[in-house]
């Protein structure tokens, strides 16, 4: 970094802290979203697997638990089972807020799985 006047550093440090720091803010808030979709979808996944030793209504307790646990909005707790011969498919639909620099954004998410018993 070259100094030209007196302070000029301080100021373009101070200023790169500034970006860094909202880059890190932002991408916080859109990280936290993502992670709980992924870990909600993996559940669900977990759940497929197993649906030959569970019910529709245990499938959809335990999914129910796990939304709440993760503090997924309410929308999440609308989970659907529905079985077709020796597949199950397992979904739910779900919006969440997202701040974006300027405005908040909201997200309609969908995580759906199906699995073969």
């Amino acid at each position: 970094m070259v100094i030209g006047r007196r302070g000029t550093a301080r100021l373009g440090c101070i200023a790169a802290l500034i970006f860094v720091g909202a880059v890190g803010y932002f991408s916080f808030n859109i990280g936290r979203v993502a992670l709980g979709y992924y870990r909600f979808e993996d559940r669900m996944k977990q759940e497929a697997r197993f649906a030959a030793k569970r019910t529709d209504a245990q499938i959809r307790d335990r999914l129910i638990a796990f939304a709440d646990s993760l503090g997924l909005p309410e929308g999440a707790h609308h989970v659907h089972v529905r079985r077709v011969e020796h597949v199950v498919y397992i979904w739910s639909d779900y919006y969440l807020h997202v701040e974006l620099p300027g405005y908040v954004r909201e997200v309609r998410l969908s995580p759906q799985v199906s699995g073969a018993f």
